[in-house]
């Protein structure tokens, strides 16, 4: 059954310039938004946007469990200065049991910390958050998938695959052996043993894997 936008929830961790982008493209996509700053001016300007927005002066499991966090299906947070505050408010998203959460990094050792803990990673200076939002714009449910890739692909760059536009999915990392890119150039071309991390509806992802069949 295809989810319509109404059926998905994300929950947003702080309200700088990022977070609101994200909060502001997925509002208007009409997915159910739940947010959060310690910034009152900053919460009362996303309530434009969402009833389900909250002043959280202390972030804690309890504090986010308390605006209902745990109901939604993917969490993104959005802070950026304090990274200590970041690495917690991941884990307890995880705890909270949501099934995708993304985090902004700052730079790549961040990120390399925060997908040890399991988060998907985005970096402002490469991914605006009107463009994460539209990322994660699909009718069907979304999924975030690692695999090996397809032999039938070994060999072929990046442009050549065409993975958006041919299949409706988007590589977000191509991790070979230790080494893992989140910024990759079109012209890379997948040796075997790659795995990537893929991000797009339950549906294409089975197509991408179907027309990539090794059989």
């Amino acid at each position: 059954m295809r989810r319509t936008p109404q059926d998905a929830a994300f929950a947003i961790i702080g309200l700088g310039r990022f977070g609101m982008a994200v909060a502001d493209k997925l509002s208007e996509y009409g997915y159910t938004i739940i947010c959060c700053d310690r910034d009152a001016e900053k919460v009362r300007e996303a309530r434009n946007l969402t009833a389900f927005a909250y002043v959280v002066e202390h972030m804690s499991k309890e504090s986010l469990d308390e605006i209902g966090v745990r109901n939604c299906d993917c969490g993104i947070v959005c802070i950026g200065s304090a990274f200590d505050v970041s690495i917690l408010t991941t884990m307890y998203l995880t705890d909270l049991g949501l099934k995708k959460v993304i985090a902004k990094a700052n730079s790549e050792d961040q990120a390399k910390i925060l997908r040890q803990m399991g988060a998907m990673t985005v970096q402002p200076e490469k991914d605006s958050g009107t463009r994460l939002a539209d990322r994660l714009m699909y009718n069907d449910q979304i999924e975030c998938f690692t695999l090996k890739v397809p032999a039938t692909l070994v060999g072929k760059s990046v442009a050549e695959v065409d993975s958006r536009a041919r299949y409706g999915i988007n590589i977000i990392a191509i991790r070979h052996d230790n080494d893992i890119m989140t910024n990759f150039d079109p012209d890379y071309r997948f040796r075997a043993g790659d795995k990537l991390s893929i991000i797009g509806s339950k549906r294409d992802i089975e197509r991408f894997e179907d027309r990539n069949s090794d059989d």
